[in-house]
């Protein structure tokens, strides 16, 4: 009895690998509950909300206002500057009303007044010579020609995004990564009980033969 006892017991290898399946696991399904409530939710919600459009160029502006930035000059030195406010104004397919254009999401809540932040320069006159090439752009190149945007009629019906924050592939690693980690936790788990299975028959039929 106490042969047949032992040889169910786990080795300390066998029971390493049994607790980091089990781990990987957890954190496996912790990961997908923390990203489904906290972000995952929120971003299809954000998707679900919004939809696409064709948007047309009414007008392309810079304000008199300027707004502060903080640019990085090494490890241990930052400061701040100043960009003007570069305001383009759309029609979108969807409503007559004009609406603000903005390049993202996160940009919007930035600074929802603006349509564009330069990468903050330490000289203003950089950040200025960085809108005004933006203004030319949307003025020259785009002009009048349709572009797709993207807009919640309910949420910001004054505001329109040239790109979602949140797109395809963002979504499939926020769901595939726990998978993937849940997965390999059961497959460690599932092959150390497989290899002590066999481990078990192969005694027993040993002990028969002598």
């Amino acid at each position: 009895m106490a042969r047949s006892r032992a040889a169910y017991e786990y080795t300390d290898a066998e029971d390493k690998s049994m607790r980091l399946g089990f781990l990987l696991i957890a954190a496996g399904l912790l990961s997908l509950l923390g990203l489904g409530c906290c972000w995952l939710r929120p971003a299809l919600q954000e998707r679900g909300g919004g939809a696409s459009a064709n948007c047309t160029v009414l007008a392309v502006r810079q304000l008199g206002e300027r707004f502060a930035c903080t640019f990085s000059c090494g490890a241990a030195c930052r400061g701040t500057a100043r960009y003007p406010c570069l305001q383009v104004l759309v029609r979108t397919s969807r409503s007559s009303a004009p609406a603000l254009l903005h390049e993202d999401e996160r940009q919007l809540r930035t600074n929802p007044k603006c349509s564009y932040i330069p990468p903050c320069a330490r000289d203003d006159q950089e950040n200025s010579e960085n809108v005004t090439y933006k203004q030319k752009y949307w003025k020259e190149k785009v002009g009048s020609q349709p572009f797709t945007c993207y807009f919640n009629q309910h949420l910001r019906p004054d505001d329109v995004m040239l790109k979602r924050t949140h797109d395809e592939t963002v979504l499939l690693h926020c769901f595939l990564w726990p998978v993937v980690t849940f997965l390999v936790g059961v497959l460690i788990v599932v092959l150390t009980l497989c290899a002590k299975s066999l481990a078990v028959r192969a005694e027993a039929i040993k002990k028969k033969k002598h």
